[in-house]
């Protein structure tokens, strides 16, 4: 980002204050909000004194501001110098802001430019008539209808340096213009041999009800199908799933398995403890069953009478 500093001490005003309409105007900005906010004020009360000081904002505007929202004036100043949209020298009457950005590099600003510099002068120049003056900006966001430029608060689309140079002559002479695309487009639709959208009922609003009428229809039949879903189910219940053998269980155990369903293969470690376990619960029932069929004996080994 190139550093933007203020306007030298000869162009500047020796003071500022708004106007009664103005003044009042931005009394009603402030007042949107809540104590201790003011300070949210800032952008707006800036963009109208760039308004009323002929498109560009004096630092006397900036310390007047400051004022009147209890700002310091550096905040102030930081605001102005950060954002673009604010001019800090004086400019022409009708002030140009280029886009150079890709799109519009693209289809032909540079071409552009060289019109800006042979009818109003390097940037930041204004005409001695004080009618234009000029600036390479950032992306405007109209690239379908590059290349383009900003002047005042209008978009001029769709330019070719002849045009564009006509229309500079025309502002300067005070005659009329009309902005947006110059190429005979009434916005970014495509120019020539035109081959979509081309079906009136898209744009007499006939098809607004169709649409909605589609939409409850398809809705319908989702809902119906669904319920005959449900109806078939129960009708033709599936049957209770065996519980699986014990091979049956160790296959879906199975590393491979296991991994096929998302779930993390059992690990040697665990599948030790689970054999370990099995094998002991086995030899504790083994051996209850031995006991319960075997004669006590007095110890010496002689069979006890009962």
């Amino acid at each position: 980002m190139s550093v933007r500093r203020l306007a030298a001490q000869e162009v500047q005003p020796a003071s500022f204050a708004f106007t009664p309409e103005n003044a009042e105007w931005a009394g009603r900005q402030i007042a949107k909000y809540p104590e201790g906010r003011q300070a949210s004020a800032v952008i707006p009360l800036l963009w109208k004194a760039q308004e009323q000081s002929g498109g560009w904002v004096p630092e006397a505007a900036i310390r007047h501001i400051a004022g009147m929202l209890g700002m310091p004036y550096i905040r102030v100043l930081e605001v102005a110098t950060f954002y673009t949209m604010f001019a800090l020298e004086p400019v022409g009457e009708h002030f140009v802001q280029l886009c150079g950005t890709t799109p519009c590099m693209l289809r032909g600003a540079e071409a552009l430019k060289k019109v800006c510099h042979d009818v109003i002068g390097p940037q930041k120049t204004v005409t001695a008539d004080g009618k234009l003056s000029w600036l390479e900006v950032e992306c405007l966001g109209a690239c379908c209808n590059a290349p383009m430029v900003q002047i005042g608060y209008d978009y001029y689309e769709d330019l070719t340096p002849e045009s564009f140079a006509a229309l500079l002559e025309d502002l300067r002479a005070g005659r009329p213009v009309k902005p947006g695309p110059q190429n005979g487009r009434h916005a970014s639709e495509p120019k020539d041999a035109v081959k979509t959208l081309t079906d009136p009922a898209l744009f007499d609003g006939s098809m607004v009800g169709a649409w909605k009428k589609r939409f409850a229809e398809e809705d319908a039949k989702a809902k119906a199908e669904a319920a005959g879903q449900a109806v078939a189910a129960a009708a033709n219940p599936e049957p209770a799933k065996p519980e699986p053998t014990r091979a049956e269980q160790q296959k879906s155990d199975s590393p491979v398995a296991r991994t096929a369903r998302g779930k993390a293969p059992v690990s040697a470690e665990a599948r030790e403890a689970s054999g370990n376990s099995a094998s002991s619960e086995a030899t504790t029932k083994r051996r209850a069953k031995t006991a319960a069929t075997v004669e006590p004996t007095d110890g010496s080994g002689t069979k006890r009478k009962r």
